[in-house]
């Protein structure tokens, strides 16, 4: 999961399962890595699964699954996922903050699954990073670590850290992991083996943003998307929906769980990664594509989203 690998293949990741984790999420992370194993015909990848007594954990659909080691014998790795799903506080106690910590210290990134930020955010090692987790969780995740930059996406790697929205998102994001250290063409080659389709970006969103439940709150996403170039003040954006300023907040926050104006500039940076992505357009014409007024303005909110400032983000891609 880490960016720039600093050890020689195999690369060794380790897995923290925490009670009634996702065991979906699990294997969805782990079968690419496998597949690509078995397609280079060599140890590209490795994994240990660790526990935090070493003995089996059970996953939330009741299934336990045996452990390689427990937490304080569990071998040193580049990366670290921490595998969660319902109830992850549970779980935290200060034992596990402090092996984090110390984790984290020895120079080992560290990344959540589905539920699993909340042990990391919980041992203050997301303050001001940018990460996500299953949307389910974001507006409780979001009132109780203001601190952390939590958004809807598929998933966010960073040079920092690393996390995927639990489910299905895992395979895209060991896809992605894939595609960078070894090319491509793996990827693919991985990709059609799983019977997946094209794959999402990271910054997909989980749900359709098309179809909110709210038909008010459908017009309102139609009207921020249809004004990316030259967005509309909030108190515009509620008078074109009759609506007053405080109606409108209550209805973002009722059912998104963010402000308006938050919900407003995540499209505008959605936009901005597809266009990184996807065109040549120079920094400056992406921002003002997006409704930011100047480059330096483009690029704060940018760095805050994704870690990285825009051409650099776009040089990793």
């Amino acid at each position: 999961m880490r960016l720039h690998p600093t050890v020689p293949a195999p690369e060794r990741i380790g897995f923290l399962l925490l009670p009634r984790f996702a065991m979906v999420a699990f294997f969805s992370a782990i079968e690419p890595l496998r597949i690509a194993n078995r397609i280079s015909e060599e140890r590209l990848f490795r994994w240990d699964v660790i526990s935090r007594d070493g003995r089996p954990v059970e996953a939330s659909n009741g299934m336990a699954l045996t452990a390689d080691c427990a937490m304080e014998a569990a071998p040193a790795a580049p990366s670290l996922a921490v595998c969660a799903s319902f109830d992850p506080e549970a779980a935290i106690d200060p034992a596990l903050i402090a092996w984090l910590r110390e984790r984290a210290a020895a120079g080992c990134v560290l990344g959540g699954m589905d539920t699993g930020c909340y042990a990391l955010a919980e041992a203050g090692l997301l303050d001001d990073r940018t990460v996500t987790l299953h949307w389910e969780c974001l507006p409780a995740f979001r009132e109780r670590f203001p601190r952390v930059d939590a958004v809807e996406s598929i998933y966010e790697v960073t040079p920092e850290g690393f996390s995927c929205a639990g489910g299905s998102a895992a395979i895209d994001m060991s896809l992605d992991l894939i595609r960078r250290r070894h090319g491509r063409d793996l990827a693919e080659r991985v990709r059609d083996q799983l019977v997946h389709d094209q794959g999402r970006r990271p910054a997909s969103r989980q749900r359709d943003p098309a179809g909110p439940p709210d038909p008010l709150l459908q017009r309102a996403i139609a009207l921020m998307e249809a004004n990316l170039e030259s967005p509309l003040g909030i108190a515009e954006l509620a008078a074109e929906l009759d609506l007053t300023w405080r109606r409108l907040d209550r209805l973002f926050a009722r059912h998104l769980g963010i402000s308006p104006q938050r919900a407003y500039l995540d499209r505008r940076l959605d936009h901005a990664q597809r266009l990184l992505s996807e065109t040549r357009h120079s920094v400056m014409d992406i921002a003002l594509a997006c409704g930011f007024a100047s480059a330096s303005s483009f690029t704060r909110a940018f760095r805050r989203r994704c870690g990285a400032p825009p051409s650099e983000w776009r040089r990793r891609r």
